[in-house]
């Protein structure tokens, strides 16, 4: 393998990685916080607030 291939497969990694935690940490907001009077938009969704955290 030469030394590009090497850096794409470490940017990858990385990117992943800080993909999941981003999700996690969505998850965590709506877990813990959220939105208990489901008025407000994005906290209100699990799938909005971890899609946009992991983002």
């Amino acid at each position: 393998m030469n030394i590009k291939q090497d850096t794409n497969k470490i940017y990858l990694k990385k990117l992943a990685v800080g993909v999941l935690l981003g999700a996690i940490g969505g998850f965590s907001y709506y877990h813990f916080i959220g939105c208990n009077s489901g008025s407000c938009a994005i906290q209100s969704n699990l799938y909005l607030v971890s899609g946009k955290n992991s983002l």
